[in-house]
């Protein structure tokens, strides 16, 4: 059925890559592509020896246009699943319109300089992409993307009106390591150590980094200590669904990681700007990055769950309802299946579903698009095969 090029041979394009080659009814050609070519080949090689399938592999340098171009024009894809950079996703896209190339990604874009992200930059690409009669789906991951298509899934078969939307991502695993970040280094501690924000009557509300903090329980792991963050799809969310009077969204941090982060920002570590040292140029958090566990060599030694959702309070039928969905997803399950934990495991399963559901026609129209401006129903039934069940809770305390 379809023909896909996935950048990016991390924890997560390796899920990817696994993912699809489980599907060979929708994804019939697979190339993986990232900078380091024999990252690619092992990937395709572990492919090969679970499944029998072949994946092509190629090395292009995300961030060089002319170089996309012409490996999109050699191979020629229906559809290009970006699990590279964030930084990186502008090229990308530049590439797939010259090329006539559909194009999805799991994170919004952030300048590489500095430590900002929102979606402005890919959303003023709609005319372009629309005019090419392309599609762009933006953020399929697991936050942002399940819990967006979640949240529409709420207000398509639960809410007449969404009113409170709280987002709740925890991971109770322990990989055994005194520090380590479970994705990109560089990108996962500019991520954490911005300044909160939520939004509340129309407007946002800024706070300091971690200053809101409270105990909220998870399934089948129990109470943990949760910290307001602002991540990329409460932008989105408050956009497409206007009624919502409150969104925020909420991380578990364990108190060793947050120390271990106090220090690297005290020490100058995580500064994303230019020292120089022994008469070279070089940014502290990519020197960081080198020296830090590598996330996706974590998986072998992770135990335990992480547990993501959201939890909704609202009206339905002029009566206040509260709804919580979410998954728990394992990190040995996760690591048996594809040699990766959980955290690339659950942004890597959403991308390859959201790819399924544009080549079979389900997600499929000119312009750019959020995911939960699409159908929820065909992608959740999705999660459930593809190894992410998710559960409902209604009319429960959402301790929120």
């Amino acid at each position: 059925m379809g023909k896909v090029l996935i950048i990016g041979a991390g924890g997560v394009g390796t899920v990817v890559t696994h993912k699809v080659a489980q599907n060979p009814e929708v994804f019939t050609d697979i190339m993986l592509a990232s900078r380091t070519k024999s990252k690619c080949d092992a990937v395709a090689t572990e492919v090969k020896n679970r499944y029998g399938v072949e994946i092509k592999t190629a090395s292009i340098d995300a961030e060089n246009v002319p170089e996309l171009v012409k490996l999109l024009k050699e191979f020629k894809p229906e559809l290009v699943i970006n699990v590279a950079l964030p930084y990186q996703d502008l090229t990308i896209m530049d590439a797939c319109l010259e090329a006539g190339v559909n194009y999805l990604d799991t994170a919004n874009y952030e300048p590489k300089d500095e430590a900002h992200f929102e979606y402005s930059w890919q959303w003023a690409y709609k005319d372009r992409f629309e005019k090419a009669g392309l599609t762009a789906i933006l953020g399929c991951g697991f936050d942002p993307g399940v819990t967006s298509v979640f949240t529409a899934y709420a207000a398509k078969h639960h809410f007449d009106e969404i009113q409170y939307l709280d987002i709740v991502d925890c991971n109770a695993g322990d990989h055994g390591k005194p520090f380590a970040t479970n994705f990109n280094p560089e990108i996962n501690i500019r991520e954490v150590t911005q300044r909160g924000k939520y939004w509340e009557n129309g407007q946002w509300v800024e706070t300091e980094p971690h200053e809101i903090h409270k105990p909220l329980t998870y399934p089948e792991i129990g109470p943990k200590e949760s910290y307001l963050i602002y991540h990329e799809e409460l932008e989105s969310l408050v956009k497409n669904f206007p009624t919502i009077k409150r969104a925020r969204f909420w991380m578990t941090f364990g108190e060793e990681y947050l120390t271990h982060l106090r220090v690297i920002q005290n020490i100058g570590m995580a500064r994303i700007d230019e020292v120089e040292f022994n008469g070279q140029k070089i940014v502290p958090i990519q020197f960081l990055k080198a020296v830090l566990p590598n996330p996706g060599d974590l998986g072998e030694n992770y135990k335990g769950w992480t547990s993501i959702g959201c939890r909704i309070r609202g009206i339905k039928d002029g009566k206040e309802k509260t709804y919580y969905i979410y998954n728990n997803c394992s990190h040995e399950a996760a690591y048996q299946e594809t040699g990766t934990q959980g955290v690339s495991y659950t942004t890597g399963v959403p991308a390859m579903i959201g790819a399924m559901m544009f080549l079979q026609g389900k997600w499929k129209k000119p312009g750019v698009f959020n995911v939960e401006e699409f159908d929820p129903d065909p992608f959740m039934e999705q999660l459930n095969k593809q190894g992410l069940p998710w559960h409902e809770l209604v009319n429960v305390d959402l301790e929120l």
